[in-house]
């Protein structure tokens, strides 16, 4: 059986692993392991194949099959190969295609060589972040990561690991730099961020840290893959008002848009197409409330000013660590 007759889509498989190449060593497995994940399941549907009968096929788990089908996780390419003679796929280039996607699906991402300062919870967005063509983010509490300043990111990272000693807090400081280099590559998402004004008067780090952080995002504003606007205190209340929502876009077009809602020490991954349709539509009034981009830069400017020049004193953590 050819791909082709199940699903329509031999570019988009051919694409995503053209996009890999591209891409080389540093790439996301996000894009690859979704593709993967709709190509095996799509296969396995058209032969009347239970995910349990899968399972048992290649000695693995349900949810494994599951989790593989939804691009959470990688597949083993014995496992693969496995799956594609059950599914019967027996022309050969097509068995290639997917072989090769499979290899880019179980590639490490570059945020593995920071495991310990990164949860489990969290490797699956950095993939979907590190591959999104658009991010949309709102943000209500904090300055987005990927819009930070070195000494922000330290003051926000220490409120939420104080005990840590000080080569953990580095290396967390380290992995959200990383991050933002996504934004100056030669393949870019657009970053569409609202930042609630709380967060923007929040002095996090002290004047300094603050006055240096809002003069960051006046200058990244100026981009253009990058859009920032202000939901001002003055717009009442809205429907996200009740915590951070960021919406990933994928850029090959057959895989949905991702839904990212993290909490205090884990996250919830949305892909239900009607959850992700009433988010986009959460999304599209944030923008239309807010502050156009450039009242947005005024206002950043005019924050920064009434910040005071002279920082209190220091706390005692920070008197004992120097």
């Amino acid at each position: 059986m050819r791909i082709t007759d199940v699903t329509g889509g031999e570019a988009a498989a051919r694409d995503a692993v053209r996009h890999g190449e591209r891409e080389g060593t540093g790439m996301s497995p996000a894009v690859p392991r979704r593709v993967l994940g709709i190509r095996l399941r799509r296969l396995r549907e058209a032969q009347y194949i239970s995910p349990r009968e899968a399972a048992e096929a290649i000695r693995v788990s349900p949810r494994h099959i599951e989790d593989v089908e939804q691009g959470r996780t990688g597949c083993a390419l014995r496992d693969v190969a496995d799956l594609l003679t059950i599914y019967g796929v027996t022309d050969e280039s097509e068995r290639a295609v997917l072989t090769a996607l499979a290899q880019q699906a179980d590639r490490p991402g570059w945020w593995h060589a920071f495991q310990g300062v990164v949860p489990g919870w969290l490797h699956n967005y950095l993939g979907l972040e590190q591959a999104a063509s658009v991010i949309r983010t709102y943000e209500v509490q904090f300055v987005p990561g990927l819009l930070q300043t070195r000494e922000y990111a330290r003051a926000v990272i220490e409120l939420a690991h104080e005990e840590e000693p000080e080569a953990g807090i580095q290396r967390r400081v380290e992995l959200r730099m990383r991050r933002q280099q996504i934004l100056f590559g030669p393949r870019s998402p657009h970053l569409w961020a609202v930042i609630d004004e709380a967060a923007l008067r929040r002095p996090v780090g002290g004047a300094a840290t603050m006055r240096a952080q809002l003069r960051h995002l006046i200058a990244l504003s100026e981009l253009p893959q990058v859009t920032i606007q202000i939901m001002p205190f003055s717009a009442g209340g809205h429907a996200a008002a009740g915590g951070p929502v960021t919406l990933l876009r994928l850029p090959e077009s057959e895989l949905s848009d991702v839904v990212y809602l993290e909490q205090l020490d884990s996250a919830c991954y949305l892909e239900d197409e009607t959850d992700i349709e009433a988010y986009r539509r959460v999304t599209d009034r944030l923008v239309t409330r807010s502050m156009p981009p450039d009242e947005t830069r005024e206002m950043l400017r005019t924050i920064a000013e009434e910040l005071p020049e002279e920082e209190p004193a220091p706390t005692v953590r920070r008197f004992l660590r120097g």
